[in-house]
């Protein structure tokens, strides 16, 4: 019962269709708010409510800059990068039923 429970807070707090793309997106750096537009092709009003849920969940951090126009970075936590070894195994286990739904059935 405590396991099911444990999966069923991580599906919550990266449930939903875009926040996996957002956090392996910063993987590889900090982005703009518009730059991460661009990167995952999600709409700024679905981004902007997606980045405030994994930074209330402390997945990733948001940082105003000084610049004219102001403008806001965000980035992967040390806490997010915790989520590397889950994302991992999910990109391997994808791999394997990939290959295994490809590979035509014999008769």
């Amino acid at each position: 019962m405590q396991s099911r429970k444990a999966i069923q807070d991580t599906l919550e707090i990266i449930s939903g269709k875009w926040k996996l793309l957002i956090l392996i997106t910063l993987m590889h750096g900090s982005y703009r708010f518009k730059e991460l537009v661009r990167e995952t092709g999600i709409t700024p009003r679905v981004l902007s409510k997606e980045l405030q849920d994994m930074e209330t969940n402390q997945l990733i951090s948001r940082t105003v800059l000084s610049t004219k126009p102001i403008s806001v970075e965000y980035a992967i936590t040390e806490y997010g990068l915790t989520f590397r070894d889950v994302m991992n195994a999910m990109k391997d286990w994808g791999l394997r039923h990939r290959k295994r739904i490809m590979v035509p059935v014999e008769k």
